[in-house]
C-alpha cells in the first residue's frame, strides 16, 4: 500500500496532509526516514513512527477502556466530559465508536472500535452477549429481590420480561448480576422494579472479557485488544 494511503487509513489526516508528512521527513519505518511519495509499505507487522512517536499498523482498532465516572459515551457531551477526549486525534479520525454505552455515573469496562461488524456482533439484541455488573444499592438486597431479578421483571415502555442470571449478594448492599440484553438504563430500571435503587454501578465484564484479564487496567486508562481478547468479548450466553 502506498505510504500516504497507509497513513490516511491510520487516521493521520487527508491525502494532502499525509503527503506533506512524507515530504517533511516526518515518517520513519525501521528507523529509516521515508520521503519518497511512491514508497509502498508492507503492512504485515508494520511498525512506523511519525515525528518520533511510534505506531503499529492496525487494519481495525479494538480498544478497552476502564471508564471513569463523569464521562459521557457521546461525541457531543453536554454536561460532562466525553470519553472520546481520552483518545488522540489519529484514533478519532478513524471514526472510533462506543460498543454500547455506559451512563456518565457508571464506571468499568467499555469497548470502542472502528469495526462496524464487531460493533454489531456485540450490540445486536439477538446476539445475547453477557454483561456482568456490580453495584451498590440504596437498601439491603433481599432474597425476594434476588429471586425476582432471576425470574424476570417488566420494564415500562419495553416489550418482554427482563431477567438476570448469576445474581449474587456480595455484601448487604453490594450486588453482582449478569444481563443479556441492552435496553436503556436496564440494570437501574430492573433494581427499581424490585423495590431497590442503584447508588453506584460498575461493569466488570463483557462476554468472557473482564478487567482482570486486561491486567486490572487502571481507571481512566485504555489498551488495544489482541485477537484472544476480541474473541472473549464475543462469547454469548449458554
Amino acid at each position: 500500500m502506498l505510504l500516504e494511503k497507509m497513513l490516511q487509513s491510520q487516521g493521520f489526516g487527508s491525502r494532502k496532509y499525509c503527503q506533506q508528512l512524507i515530504k517533511n521527513g516526518a515518517v520513519q519505518i525501521h528507523g529509516e526516514i521515508i520521503d519518497n511519495l511512491k514508497y509502498k509499505a508492507d503492512l504485515h507487522a508494520l511498525e512506523f513512527s511519525v515525528y518520533g512517536k511510534s505506531y503499529t499498523y492496525r487494519e481495525k482498532v479494538y480498544i478497552a477502556l476502564n471508564k471513569p465516572k463523569g464521562y459521557e459515551c457521546s461525541h457531543q457531551a453536554t454536561h460532562h466530559f466525553s470519553v472520546f477526549e481520552l483518545f488522540d486525534d489519529a484514533l478519532m479520525n478513524r471514526g472510533l465508536q462506543c460498543v454500547g454505552r455506559l451512563d456518565q455515573d457508571t464506571t468499568g469496562l467499555l469497548l470502542l472500535t472502528d469495526d462496524g461488524q464487531f460493533l454489531q456482533a456485540l450490540t445486536h439484541p439477538k446476539k445475547h452477549v453477557a454483561k456482568v455488573y456490580q453495584m451498590h444499592t440504596a437498601d439491603p438486597v433481599t432474597a425476594e429481590q434476588v429471586a425476582q431479578l432471576e425470574q424476570g421483571v417488566a420494564l415500562r415502555n419495553e416489550t418482554g420480561i427482563f431477567a438476570a442470571t448469576d445474581v449474587q449478594c456480595l455484601e448487604e448492599r453490594r450486588l453482582q448480576m449478569t444481563v443479556h440484553q441492552g435496553v436503556y438504563h436496564q440494570v437501574k430500571r430492573m433494581l427499581a422494579a424490585v423495590g431497590n435503587k442503584v447508588d453506584q454501578l460498575h461493569r466488570a465484564q463483557i462476554g468472557q472479557l473482564n478487567l482482570a484479564h486486561l491486567k486490572n487496567l487502571p481507571e481512566g486508562e485504555w489498551c488495544y485488544l489482541n485477537d484472544q481478547d476480541i474473541e472473549l468479548a464475543k462469547v454469548r450466553e449458554n
